[in-house]
């Protein structure tokens, strides 16, 4: 089948936002050659169905046990983490027209173009992966592709805690963050483990509690009765239809929920989730990329700016908002772990404040929480 050829199967599936099946791809192949004999068919569908399903070279590479994220630099320089950090593979895709190929495929699967005129992508996969793409001359070196790998199993705080993810004293004082209801963040850098401590921590919520979890793609696992889980939505590939974060948030708090969840903060509907949070909703929880404890704080500073939040009232917000952080360790030491838990405290001229709660080794969790 020639690549004009595919392209009308694609452009089909585009247009029409339309899952594609096997039972289509037939229907199409067979309106495109009809003067085909069925051998030639069954070649021709067999194709457009290897080139629409397929995960090519990277196939092998989603069957690693722990895989996280799968990153091309370029068609013959493939990354993959294992939960471990970073490691080169000898993955190759032949050629920079065999990888730009593939990114195209994926873009299809999730109702994109991804061409000249739509030279990137963000979106995810049917199976639940999150993919983005980049094609030259934007990415330098060649296409480059971001495969976010979803978890196949929700691990729960127990299990962590037996992983070494925690100490016994954390591992306490995290249970009753819960128990009692305290609004807490999780902060670390990306693939630290922040989504699947979140997930395992909530999966021990009283079963009356209602969590409503808002993401701008589904990556939380919750392991609890009473889910409700809403998702943002890009817009399609002539710019319409968005559903953002912030319209999410707001549209939460119709919803009845006893615990608000976003699974990242990275936006202005932080604006939104600390009015949300200051009206109710104890034990509610999000994550947050920082690279340290410390910066926090500024970090929830910067992104209440860019909502045009005034200095004092994102810190008066947030000390109202959130008690606790928890900080992923940043991986210098190529394990995922809990490396520090704080409460937020109210500092001079109103400013929030760090402490840790990890400078001496707890002899009780209660004392620390309560």
């Amino acid at each position: 089948m020639q690549p004009d050829d595919l392209d009308k199967v694609r452009q089909f599936f585009i247009t029409n936002q339309t899952e594609p099946s096997i039972d289509l791809v037939s229907e199409i192949v067979r309106d495109l050659f009809p003067a085909s004999s069925q051998y030639e068919l069954v070649e021709l569908v067999d194709q457009a169905i290897s080139s629409l399903f397929g995960m090519g070279p990277l196939e092998h590479l989603l069957l690693l046990p722990g895989i996280t994220d799968i990153l091309v630099n370029r068609f013959d320089d493939v990354w993959i983490n294992e939960g471990t950090g970073l490691r080169k593979t000898n993955v190759s895709f032949g050629s920079e027209a065999a990888a730009r190929e593939f990114a195209i495929q994926l873009a299809v699967r999730g109702h994109r173009r991804l061409d000249e005129l739509h030279p990137f992508v963000d979106l995810q996969l049917p199976n639940g992966m999150r993919f983005h793409a980049v094609l030259p001359p934007l990415a330098v070196n060649g296409t480059a592709i971001s495969i976010r790998v979803p978890a196949p199993a929700t691990l729960t705080l127990a299990e962590l805690h037996g992983h070494g993810f925690m100490t016994s004293s954390m591992y306490r004082i995290l249970v009753e963050i819960i128990e009692k209801r305290h609004s807490f963040l999780i902060s670390g850098g990306t693939g630290s483990g922040k989504t699947t401590l979140l997930g395992a921590m909530l999966s021990l919520v009283n079963p009356t509690n209602r969590i409503l979890i808002i993401e701008d793609a589904t990556e939380l696992k919750i392991n609890h009765p009473h889910v409700v889980a809403v998702q943002a939505r890009l817009a399609n590939s002539e710019g319409l239809g968005q559903i953002a974060m912030t319209d999410l948030v707001r549209q939460s708090l119709r919803m009845r929920p006893d615990r608000i969840v976003v699974g990242e903060v990275r936006g202005r509907e932080i604006s939104d989730l600390l009015l949300a949070l200051n009206t109710g909703h104890n034990g509610s929880a999000t994550t947050i990329h920082a690279n340290s404890i410390s910066t926090v704080p500024t970090r929830i500073e910067a992104l209440g700016l860019l909502a045009g939040l005034p200095r004092a009232a994102i810190h008066s917000q947030m000390i109202s908002a959130f008690e606790f952080v928890i900080q992923l360790s940043d991986f210098q030491n190529g394990k995922r772990g809990i490396a520090d838990i704080a409460k937020f405290k109210q500092g001079p001229n109103g400013i929030v404040e760090i402490e840790s709660l990890l400078n001496s080794e707890p002899t009780s969790a209660v004392a620390l929480v309560a």
